[in-house]
């Protein structure tokens, strides 16, 4: 009887087996264990647990919740002449409320930066271009990425200071590469040397009519940044930094205590031909 009571815990008029004990505080163990996960995890923009390599969606297909325009001329969040919305589960960028374009450029800016990461739109060119809209920006539009803030936009100014991801459809005859470079207030390395042209053409075929067509990007910090179409990269280049040349990305680098751009913010561009986007997702990638 004794061994018997040595093998029992009593708690009133109950008496537990020590191993109902163990079992417990085991159950109890695990579920810390998993409470811990949970909370450790990386979480995506609206809340939902994410583990690194899933693809997240940036556009929910529904409203443009998480986004944040800023087109030039105009207060930070006004969106200009409806120049942003969704319709029929697709993002849109159209101008039917503009009198003219009247260099209004415009760039709907995600609420979260972002340093090692790919990304993947798809979209398309639909439509006749804006009244007044430059000539060079007939079916053309851009992702910009490693962006600054669009609280440190100046209410004129036209482009963020990133490094933009140029999409460009054709015109149904002369050939016109996508998924180009262009560096508005930044430079970048190729080949190892300094690289200061604003535009630069990646190694695409060209895109006509209002055809979807599908841009990856990888970006690895200040490291290398990948342009990537239909599984072959089409664009590379390295240590993307900001222009000491241009005042604004000056004080932007003074303020940051470096030129060296690791990481930033993520927008789509508005820039007088209307295009769609079905789909934007991105992956964390792992630093290392």
């Amino acid at each position: 009887m004794k061994e018997r009571r040595n093998m029992c815990r009593i708690m009133g008029n109950i008496t537990f087996p020590l191993f109902a004990d163990r079992f417990i505080m085991t159950r109890f163990t695990i579920l810390l264990a998993l409470v811990f996960v949970v909370l450790a995890s990386p979480t995506n923009s609206f809340g939902q647990a994410t583990a690194e390599g899933e693809w997240i969606q940036l556009f929910n297909g529904k409203n443009l919740d998480g986004w944040t325009p800023k087109i030039r001329y105009h207060d930070l969040g006004e969106n200009y002449g409806n120049t942003f919305r969704v319709e029929d589960g697709l993002l849109k960028v159209g101008y039917e409320n503009y009198d003219g374009f009247g260099e209004q450029f415009g760039h709907l800016f995600f609420k979260d930066s972002f340093s090692n990461y790919r990304m993947r739109v798809e979209y398309r060119f639909v439509g006749d271009q804006c009244k007044d809209g430059p000539g060079w920006a007939l079916r053309n539009s851009g992702v910009m990425v490693h962006g600054e803030k669009p609280e440190s936009m100046a209410k004129d100014q036209d482009f963020p200071v990133s490094i933009e991801v140029q999409l460009l459809g054709g015109d149904g005859k002369n050939k016109r590469t996508t998924s180009n470079l262009c560096t508005p207030g930044t430079n970048v390395e190729m080949n190892e040397k300094l690289f200061k042209p604003h535009c630069t053409k990646s190694s695409s075929k060209t895109y006509h009519g209002p055809q979807w067509v599908t841009a990856e990007i990888e970006v690895r910090g200040s490291q290398v940044i990948k342009h990537v179409l239909d599984g072959e990269v089409v664009l590379q280049y390295s240590k993307p930094q900001l222009d000491d040349r241009d005042a604004h990305a000056k004080m932007l680098a003074e303020k940051a205590g470096t030129k060296m751009l690791g990481g930033g913010t993520i927008s789509l561009q508005s820039e007088s031909h209307p295009v769609h986007f079905r789909k934007v997702e991105l992956m964390v990638l792992d630093s290392k």
